[in-house]
Parts: structure tokens; sequence; C-alpha cells
């Protein structure tokens, strides 16, 4: 039997998915639950919350929001984030959708 030699290789061979793709997928199903709540929860207006005027980013902290990376994930699906609120009201669908990119990386 040949050595493994990288981890694309070693996927393929024992049949799992990109870790990247868990994390996205796991990034969607979240959301979903988010997009799912009232409007008057709690973690949904944090989330959801456009900065106040005034507001500086703290030296070294990223750039890139929870928000930022969450419509990058919908890019791949083709998706604004209007879109994928709306579709995010059907629980069913919204797994499928999310689940299906960790499945087939």
């Amino acid at each position: 039997m040949a050595p493994i030699c990288c981890n694309k290789e070693l996927r393929r061979t024992t049949k799992q998915p990109d870790l990247t793709a868990i994390i996205q997928s796991r990034r969607l199903l979240i959301s979903g639950h988010i997009a799912r709540m009232d409007d008057d929860a709690d973690v949904k207006m944090i989330l959801t919350a456009p900065p106040s005027e005034n507001w500086k980013r703290p030296p070294g902290r990223p750039r890139i929001t929870r928000l930022n990376t969450v419509q990058q994930d919908l890019r791949d699906y083709n998706l604004t984030l209007n879109e994928a609120v709306d579709l995010a009201q059907n629980c069913p669908l919204w797994r499928l959708m999310s689940m299906y990119g960790t499945t087939h990386s």
C-alpha cells in the first residue's frame, strides 16, 4: 500500500469532507436558525444590527465581520443575503441546501 502523501488524498481515502466545507455548512445552518428567529430576539438584533456611526474598529481587529463571512459562503450557492433569509424560512430545504456543500465538496 502506497503512503498517503497529502490531505486531499487522505480525505479521498477516508471519504471525509473538507474541513472548511464542514465549517461553512455549520455557519450556514446557524445563520438559517438566526434568520428564522423573531425580529425582537436578542441574538438576531445583535448579529444583524449595523454599528453606530461613531464606532471605530479597534487596532488589530479583523476587518471582515460575521455577516461578511456568511455572504461569502452564500456566493458559493449564488444567493444574496435577502434570498437566503427567505429560503431559510423553510427549515428542511435550508438544511438540505447547507448540508449539500459538506457532502459534495
